[in-house]
């Protein structure tokens, strides 16, 4: 059993994100990386200031851009867009192990015999005109449709068959224009390696090691209980996870962690141990400053968060406006090893402006000059990373919200 302090458990955490110190992440290789060590980013539409997998890359990665991950995405196609958790951005080569998701939305259509002629006609005219949105092609049916692994294409004929049809892998996202997906046929962009090989892990219970594997890689250090970590694992409840857990500790790919005045015992990746013996035997790293996605990966446990360094995060953007405490699109602030506080910033494309409307510190932390500086190069960097040449800070200097 490995035990740890808080501050220790702290800063293995943060390392491994690579949010304390050096840049561990450098670049587009870095993205890549980075991908591979969490299994997948989260993937959300919204854009007040960076889309959700943009925000988790830009604090980590030296020298991201938007560009990087596009290209990543939709030119070089060494990564896909896929659910994972949710709908998520995983590695290319991940693909085969979620051939079984494939499988059932397969299996699934087979109770809908119109989709057949349906999937016919998009797959026709796909191969005529290339990629195309659901507003690109009027399906001439009746048909309302929920998928089996993810979305809902309501009563759009047309999005609902091209919603199935990338559930069975037959599409994947050939590019977007803003919110809007553009599909193409699978097998022009997903080498045929990957594309036609059975799945690795055909035993249910394997798989679901995997994934929790990769779940636990994903955070860091993650424990035996309901989490919103396991979504989207199917059919592993609380006798299922504790199995896997218990399988996970006989191979030793797995070490139990103890952590000062945490209850519950956490768990590692033995393939982290050296980052903990590091931990252990190392000076503090170097200092830094960053703004935190509000789906980010280090976040998906916000019970955990709160445990190890006592910061209690909503996102509220779904909350009613009258019982926000903070704001609509609020960021997490780390600087160092702890969580200051919390920002609203809105990038303004129009005016080129970058606008720091709100930052709310945690109680205790004194804005000193120190931390000023940090913030003042977090903000520089948060506006070339969102391609505005203007800051306009309106934040105050409150402790807490009111």
């Amino acid at each position: 059993m490995i035990k740890l302090t808080i501050r220790q458990a702290r800063q293995f955490m943060l390392l491994k994100h690579g949010l304390l110190g050096e840049y561990k992440f450098i670049g587009k290789q870095g993205i890549l990386d980075f991908v591979r060590q969490a299994g997948c980013i989260q993937y959300d539409p919204i854009n007040v200031c960076g889309k959700n997998a943009e925000l988790v890359l830009q604090s980590r990665v030296k020298g991201f851009t938007k560009g990087m991950l596009e290209e990543l995405l939709y030119k070089d196609r060494r990564l896909v867009d896929y659910p994972d958790k949710v709908m998520s951005i995983i590695a290319a080569e991940d693909w085969p192990y979620f051939e079984r998701y494939r499988q059932a939305a397969r299996q699934h259509a087979e109770h809908y015999p119109e989709m057949q002629a349906l999937t016919e006609q998009v797959r026709t005219h796909i191969e005529t005109h290339g990629a195309i949105s659901s507003d690109d092609l009027k399906l001439d049916a009746d048909f309302s449709w929920r998928s089996a692994i993810h979305w809902s294409g309501g009563n759009n004929t047309t999005r609902s068959v091209l919603e199935q049809m990338y559930s069975t892998g037959e599409l994947i996202i050939h590019h977007k224009k803003g919110t809007r997906k553009y599909y193409d046929i699978a097998g022009k962009y997903i080498q045929e390696s990957l594309l036609n090989t059975t799945e690795p892990l055909p035993d249910e219970v394997e798989h679901q090691k995997w994934r929790v594997l990769r779940r636990i890689g994903a955070i860091g250090l993650l424990w035996n209980r309901a989490s919103d970590a396991w979504l989207n694992i199917w059919g592993m409840k609380t006798q299922q996870r504790s199995e896997v857990f218990r399988q996970l500790l006989d191979e030793g790919k797995i070490a139990a962690v103890t952590v000062d005045q945490v209850k519950d015992i956490l768990y590692c990746c033995t393939e982290d141990l050296p980052l903990i013996e590091a931990v252990l035997n190392n000076p503090v790293p170097k200092f830094r400053c960053e703004l935190i996605a509000p789906l980010d990966n280090m976040m998906w446990d916000r019970k955990i968060i709160k445990a190890l360094f006592g910061f209690d995060y909503t996102w509220e953007i779904y909350t009613p406006v009258n019982k926000r405490k903070f704001g609509h699109y609020v960021l997490p602030l780390l600087c160092g090893e702890s969580f200051i506080g919390r920002v609203e910033v809105i990038a303004e494309r129009k005016t080129g402006t970058l606008v720091v409307k709100n930052i709310w510190y945690e109680e205790g932390v004194k804005p000193t000059k120190k931390l000023q500086t940090a913030l003042d190069d977090c903000f520089k960097r948060f506006a070339i990373f969102n391609g505005c040449e203007a800051i306009s800070i309106l934040a105050t200097t409150d402790e807490s919200a009111e």
